[in-house]
Formats: structure tokens, sequence, C-alpha cells
């Protein structure tokens, strides 16, 4: 498995990775007061010594009010949480791994009163909730351009920091993926209106946040489908949707796509290549040329949503998603939950020691470091 393309280099803009290995952004609220420790520096140097080529950070929170809803979950804007971010950094760059955060506002999935500024209103596009029950005023336009800004900013410190790339938290009903939805975002200015026109958010971030970082340093941006408040939900019906979608992202800049799946082996469109046929990273790449990065369960036999209500899974053979990644149907592959589970989950698949993979325990969600 050591000439696998999983571990080939890779070349991202200005970055190369060591190997197409990339983890996963998984919450794990082991940050008390919103600051991540020597244990957090240890638990993703330990991956990225291990043969992981890009570690993606979990979320961590812009400078909003209401981007948490909860205090252990870290934040990117404190003084004492940009010096835990900093010793994150430099553990990670003693290892020939690379990092980016994630920069993430979880907008209305917020309940009011919670977080580390209960007082704080929580953010949205029309002040609506995914049922489009309509709870709050509409933000303004400059209100708006203040949430863009959070996340330039961010980028901004993630540069100053030394970290390798940015990831943009676009996915899973949270405050972009809420512009994106039809349902929460009914503004009737440039935000609003069909499915491209409803990206203008996202773009806008991208170019924001392209102003801070600069010419070398990738931008991610992660996007789904499916939302936890509705899984069978789809921003795009169909390629043509999809393709006018993602452009407006490719036209403000982005450099990668990460194309969240509940299970990464399924086809997006069915209907149109069967159910062999791409998936959602897959049409990424075939539709703007992007680099796209796959997840969902890889590894593993069932999703991440039985993770959550406690099920166990099982280990599932990668054979397929290296085939899949060799023919170059996309061209990064992130690890979830194997690799929360087993830090040295890559390294034992380079060995060739998939004998001592294990399957998945759900305890370890609350429990691994």
């Amino acid at each position: 498995m050591s000439s696998s393309p999983l571990f080939e280099p890779y070349k991202l803009r200005g970055l190369t990775l060591p190997s197409r290995v990339v983890m996963a952004p998984m919450t794990r609220s082991f940050s008390p007061n919103g600051v991540p420790g020597e244990n957090v520096a240890d638990y993703y140097s330990r991956r990225a010594g291990a043969d992981v080529g890009l570690i993606i950070t979990e979320g961590t929170t812009v400078n909003r009010g209401g981007a948490s809803n909860d205090p252990r979950v870290p934040n990117f804007h404190k003084e004492d949480a940009l010096s835990g971010w900093s010793n994150v950094v430099e553990a990670v760059h003693k290892t020939p791994g690379k990092i980016a955060p994630q920069l993430w506002h979880v907008g209305m999935m917020r309940k009011p009163g919670t977080g580390p500024d209960p007082e704080a209103i929580s953010d949205s596009p029309s002040g609506r909730t995914h049922t489009g029950k309509q709870v709050q005023p509409e933000p303004s336009e400059s209100e708006v351009a203040d949430m863009v800004i959070a996340y330039a900013n961010a980028a901004g410190e993630a540069k100053r920091l030394g970290f390798d790339a940015i990831e943009i938290h676009g996915a899973h009903g949270y405050l972009i993926d809420e512009f994106f939805w039809n349902v929460m975002n009914t503004r009737e200015d440039k935000y609003g209106g069909d499915l491209a026109s409803r990206a203008t958010f996202a773009g806008e971030i991208i170019k924001e946040c392209r102003k801070q970082v600069g010419d070398d340093m990738p931008i991610i941006l992660r996007f789904s489908q499916w939302k936890q408040q509705e899984y069978t939900a789809r921003l795009a019906e169909t390629p043509q949707e999809l393709e006018r979608f993602l452009q407006v992202f490719a036209d403000a800049g982005v450099d990668a796509l990460h194309a969240s799946q509940r299970r990464w082996w399924e086809s997006e469109f069915p209907e149109v290549d069967g159910d062999s046929g791409l998936n959602l990273a897959g049409w990424c790449k075939k539709l703007t040329g992007l680099t796209s990065i796959t997840v969902g369960s890889v590894g593993l036999s069932s999703d991440f949503i039985g993770a959550f209500a406690g099920e166990d899974s099982k280990t599932r053979p990668i054979a397929d998603v290296i085939e899949r990644l060799d023919k170059g149907e996309f061209d990064l592959v992130a690890i979830g939950r194997a690799l929360l589970q087993d830090p040295f989950w890559a390294q034992k698949v380079k060995d060739g020691r998939t004998n001592e993979l294990a399957d998945y325990d759900a305890k370890a969600l609350a429990t691994l470091y």
C-alpha cells in the first residue's frame, strides 16, 4: 500500500501535501472556555505524524456573538484561544503533515441563550428556522457584510499563526448552508433568489478570505446536499444546477471543494449515470476542474448519524476508494471516525496492516484524543 495513490504527494495551490489522506473535521468539545490546550495539540500532531497529509481541525468559531452554541468548542478570535492554536500549529509542523482550521458559525442551529455569549442573537439569512418560521428580523445587508468579515478576519489570523490552508464550513445546516437553503433564505436582495444567487454570501466570504491570506494559501469550502435537520434535502437536483452553484465558488477563487456525503460510495445523480456513478466529489471535479475531497464513512460500514445515536460500525475495506482515487474521480480522501478512533489508521493502511484496523466504537466520540 505504500505505493498506493493514497500516499502520493499532492499540490494544492502553493502547498504540497505529503499524502492524499485528509483528517476530516470532527467536533469534540474538548476546549474549555474555547481554548485548545496541549491535549488538542497532541491529538492532531499524533495523526499528522502518522501519514495524514492534511489535518482539518474541528470547527472553530468566528468572531460573532452567536457563532457558537457550546463554550467547550474552540474559538478562533480570542487571544488565549489563538495562543492555543499557535501551539497546535507548532506541534503539527514538527511532523510532515499540514494543518488547516475549519472556520465555523453555527447560525440558527444554536438554541437562543446558549454558548459562550448567551445574550447574543443567532445570525441567520432571514431570521427563519429550518421550517420557515419567522422568529427574528431579517438582518440588513450591512449586518450580513459584518458576518462575511468575521470569516475573513479569522482567515487572516490563520495566516498570521502559520496555518497551511483554511477551510470554510458551508455544510450541514449551519450559517453558510442556511443561506443556500431556500426555506431559510427568503431574502430579496443580492443574497437571495435562485440557488446560484443564494451562494453569493459564501462567494463573498471566499473573496474576502483571499484578501487576508494572500495568493499562495489554499482555501477549501466544505458543502453538503443534506442537512442535519433534513437528511434527504438536496440543494441541486441536477448536475446542471450543481454546476451553476459551484461556479460561484470557482469564480470567487476557491481552491478545493470538500463534498460531504453520509456515505461516500453512493452515486450523487444515479438517474444520470447509474447506481455506480460519480459521487458528489466526483461531480465537483468533473463540473469545475477544481481539487475535490471525498468524505463520508470512509473505512466504515455505516454513517456517522448512527454513531451519534451510540451505534458501532464495522470496518469496511477501502480498495474501492483507492481505485476511484487512482482513476481521478476525486483528488483527496477525508477520514473521520476511523481516524478519530485510531490515530495510526493511515499508517496501518500504508504498511498493509489492515488486519489491525478495528470496528468503530461509538464511545470514541466522547473519550478519545
